[in-house]
């Protein structure tokens, strides 16, 4: 009886404590509910590595998520988060994603965002490069979110099927769970999937839970520090009625002569480039990680039941044919990107008519490396942009 006091005043702190995290939590989520409009076109670091705006994203019924890599963040005015953000056609495209964001980062973020993103519309962004050179483990390390990374295993969005061949592969990276030893040790025994493995990861599973209702707080306290200190200025939504063929003409014209211009600039460094063969692309081609990646990312969202439209950049066609690498063998990539969509039923567009148009990219890439890894330019991005409205509308994409 002595003791009870001091117990029940422990219970009634807890229970103050957890009232006053719940409601800051609500809080915090209809603070980022309400100004979504002007952060969803952004591109920053609280986004990519955080989940709370991106859920908020996902709920948002005028909103087109968009997953992609370095060619979310160019400086060009046509990239979709800045051209649809004042929601031209009725939507804003909300970009998340930054150089060195490949599937397998992806494929984290969108399996934590489980249940939000059924039937939902959204965008990814492939490049080719990915499925010829292999990606650096700084990359990777540079992209993995904890946040995102944890939701995923200690969620339920997918099964432990999935789990395992996903965790198989996170574990060639570990140094992106040193300071986690909990996600470390879980992704572990998923990789493992015995029966044992199975019931120790099942005993974690409410210290996971624990540990994601830890980064959830952090993330969205996080998000409203972002709307109170950020960046102030907003995007004010503007309807109105596009005449594509006049903007992608316009845009034609504006990379036309820079691009072409850059291009003949290129002899030089092209010199430098070691001449390749077409048994060199296809070695790489077919032995490239990310086909496998990409096809987790898939399964991902085949589980969580999106509504995914991938778009892939066309390969620099002008430094391939100067590197010895003929555009018969590189429309074997474009075959094989095809084939793993049709196999999932996605809808894919991979713009390879414009596998040889020298101003559909942008050639300022380095271009004395074993492969050329080249931005959109203007033109490029406003065909991205059509698309993107052509599939948010329920049309058909045109390339």
């Amino acid at each position: 009886r002595t003791g009870a006091p001091h117990l029940f005043s422990g219970v009634i702190a807890v229970g103050i404590a957890a009232t006053i995290l719940f409601a800051g939590r609500m809080i915090a989520i209809h603070l980022e509910h309400k100004t979504l409009h002007t952060v969803a076109p952004r591109e920053f670091q609280l986004k990519n590595q955080g989940l709370a705006f991106q859920h908020a994203a996902a709920q948002a019924r005028d909103v087109l998520p968009l997953y992609g890599s370095s060619e979310l963040i160019t400086p060009v005015r046509e990239r979709a988060g800045v051209f649809f953000r004042s929601a031209p056609t009725g939507f804003q495209a909300s970009p998340v994603g930054k150089v060195g964001t490949t599937p397998l980062i992806m494929l984290q973020e969108l399996a934590a965002l489980g249940g939000d993103l059924r039937e939902k519309k959204i965008a990814v962004s492939l490049s080719a490069v990915w499925f010829v050179a292999d990606i650096t483990q700084y990359s990777y390390e540079a992209n993995f979110s904890v946040c995102a990374a944890s939701d995923m295993v200690f969620g339920s969005a997918i099964d432990f099927d999935l789990k395992r061949d996903i965790a198989s592969r996170m574990l060639q990276f570990p140094r992106t769970m040193e300071k986690n030893p909990l996600l470390a040790f879980a992704l572990s025994r998923l990789a493992s999937g015995g029966p044992l493995d199975r019931l120790v990861f099942s005993a974690l599973w409410p210290l996971g839970k624990l540990q994601n209702m830890i980064l959830d707080l952090q993330d969205h306290f996080a998000a409203v520090s972002y709307i109170l200190y950020g960046p102030k200025s907003g995007a004010s939504l503007h309807p109105q009625i596009l005449d594509w063929p006049s903007l992608i003409a316009k845009a034609s014209e504006t990379a036309s002569a820079s691009e072409k211009q850059k291009v003949m600039g290129l002899g030089t460094d092209n010199q430098k480039a070691a001449r390749r063969s077409d048994a060199w692309f296809l070695q790489n081609l077919n032995r490239s990680k990310q086909w496998r990646d990409l096809e987790l990312l898939l399964r991902v969202l085949t589980k969580i039941h999106a509504r995914p439209l991938l778009l892939s950049m066309p390969m620099d066609g002008q430094f391939y044919d100067e590197v010895g690498i003929s555009r018969s063998v590189r429309k074997c990539y474009y075959d094989k990107m095809r084939a793993l969509a049709e196999r999932y039923n996605f809808a894919v567009v991979e713009f390879e008519q414009h596998d040889e148009d020298l101003t559909f990219l942008d050639h300022r890439a380095q271009q004395i490396k074993p492969v050329a890894s080249p931005h959109l330019t203007a033109k490029g991005w406003m065909f991205y942009d059509r698309v993107l409205d052509d599939f948010f509308h329920g049309r058909v994409p045109r390339g």
